[in-house]
């Protein structure tokens, strides 16, 4: 599973770390280059973030990516704790109807670097989809 940040501090490398797969940056894998196809795109759930995952999304609807690249799933990374904006949601549901969409709470541990005691259930359900992916869940949570 490859790891593709929509936008510079998305998490896609803090993901990469906790659940396994390969972090390529802001670009898409790099197939014959070795990198996995199946492809999580992370953004943050900010107005930019979101915006920046949309964007992706529509490049890969224009074909502007690599031969051999599947969009698994968008994970939108909690920004801030607590609920999301009203205005934010909805911009959220326009993501979900274009992609599968999965969302990570805010998670205090890794604000500061430390790997969490017990994750939430939205992250060990995103460990569980890329685990099945690649045989494997990274180190352990």
């Amino acid at each position: 599973m490859s790891w593709v940040g929509a936008h510079g501090g998305a998490g896609a490398s803090t993901l990469a770390r906790a659940l396994g797969g390969a972090d390529v940056g802001r670009r898409w894998p790099d197939r014959a280059g070795g990198e996995p196809g199946r492809t999580l795109l992370v953004a943050r759930t900010h107005a930019a973030g979101i915006r920046a995952a949309s964007q992706a999304l529509n490049a890969l609807r224009l074909g502007e990516h690599p031969a051999g690249v599947e969009l698994v799933a968008v994970v939108l990374v909690a920004d801030a704790p607590g609920r999301l904006p009203r205005e934010l949601g909805r911009r959220v549901r326009v993501l979900r109807s274009a992609a599968e969409v999965r969302r990570i709470p805010w998670v205090p541990a890794w604000r500061v670097g430390r790997e969490t005691e017990r994750p939430p259930g939205e992250v060990r359900a995103l460990a569980a989809l890329v685990g099945g992916a690649s045989g494997r869940a990274g180190r352990p949570l």
